[in-house]
């Protein structure tokens, strides 16, 4: 499979309004709201570094947690121009809102070398919806000549309005967080070290559905977690009290631990088939041992002889002589190369 996908390094950003969608949903104190780790923010950071280096003017954008539409104080992302701010060692520009008036203004008075980040995408319903009306003011807020770099690797998978509605619009390419995620997945999927687990976590089985499908043929183990591991055990009969649940994904959550199964009885044949194999070339090896400067089973047998009167016979001569033993009928006076 090709992984290799444009990135920022491949077009030019000189001189552009860049809408950056990054990860910026990051673990906040319940009570305070400060951030308690920022760890996300920072795996943005070389993306960022690069496009302000090219000289281009950084629009980024991002979710904080689940407002469902919401305008909800606590989940505004103004902590986190903060904090990116602290670790750029430079402003960065906060709107107020997504699309309005705030963020139109500050987008169209940013210049080359600067950032600015909207407010938490899904205050707006339409996010998650994909709406694109929504999806087109966003691209709009890049301009004509406006890039859309995709470099939020956790909801990449997520067809939203500034995942997936906002390319329509923008010609779009990843940020290096993304591109170095999918180099690694690439390799572990199209080379892996044995043995290849895979640790898949989330709420929803339905988000995975594709992804628990492709890696029960790659991997010699998958690992369920999170909050969809309730809908496996509730598949199985296990009790999951007020859980987590998807209640139509029962069957499918069924279906692949019935895949599963297959696979690990496929995966331990081939593994019986190639001990075999490994019997079979060390019964040759011992075999070309033995035949080694002999023409005819006589000498074979005369060899082999003089190393039980030395007490040297191998179990594994012994067990290949009795074979030849019984072929003797046959073959006696034929050159050995002959019969082999």
């Amino acid at each position: 499979m090709n992984y290799n996908k444009k990135t920022i390094m491949d077009v030019d950003v000189a001189g552009k309004k860049i809408l950056l969608r990054c990860d910026f949903n990051v673990p906040q104190d319940k009570k305070t709201g400060e951030i308690t780790s920022d760890k996300r923010i920072v795996a943005a950071l070389p993306t960022i570094h690069y496009l302000l280096e090219q000289g281009a003017a950084v629009i980024a954008c991002s979710h904080l947690g689940k407002p469902k539409g919401e305008w909800k104080e606590k989940l505004t992302l103004a902590p986190v121009a903060k904090r990116l701010a602290e670790l750029l060692g430079k402003e960065v520009v906060f709107a107020k809102d997504i699309i309005g008036d705030d963020a139109k203004a500050k987008a169209a008075a940013l210049k080359g070398g600067e950032i600015m980040l909207l407010e938490n995408l899904r205050f707006d319903i339409r996010e998650e919806k994909n709406g694109a009306d929504f999806a087109k003011e966003l691209a709009d807020l890049a301009g004509a000549d406006g890039v859309y770099v995709s470099d939020a690797f956790g909801t990449v998978h997520r067809a939203h309005a500034s995942t997936e509605g906002v390319s329509k619009y923008l010609p779009a390419v990843s940020g290096l967080l993304v591109a170095k995620e999918l180099e690694v997945m690439g390799k572990a999927l199209d080379d892996p070290k044995r043995p290849f687990v895979a640790v898949l976590g989330g709420a929803k089985v339905s988000d995975k559905i594709n992804v628990i499908n492709n890696l029960l043929e790659k991997a010699d183990t998958v690992i369920i977690g999170g909050g969809m591991a309730y809908t496996f055990s509730k598949a199985q009969g296990g009790e999951i009290g007020n859980s987590l649940l998807e209640a139509d994904k029962l069957d499918y959550a069924l279906e692949m631990i019935e895949k599963a199964k297959l696979e690990r009885a496929e995966t331990e044949s081939e593994a019986e088939k190639a001990h075999a194999r490994r019997e079979e070339r060390r019964e040759s090896e011992a075999i070309s041992e033995i035949l080694d400067g002999a023409s005819d089973l006589e000498q074979i047998q005369s060899q082999a002889g003089m190393s039980a009167a030395q007490g040297q016979v191998n179990p594994e001569i012994q067990n290949i002589l009795n074979k030849l033993s019984l072929l003797e009928e046959d073959i006696k006076g034929a050159r050995v190369d002959q019969i082999l």
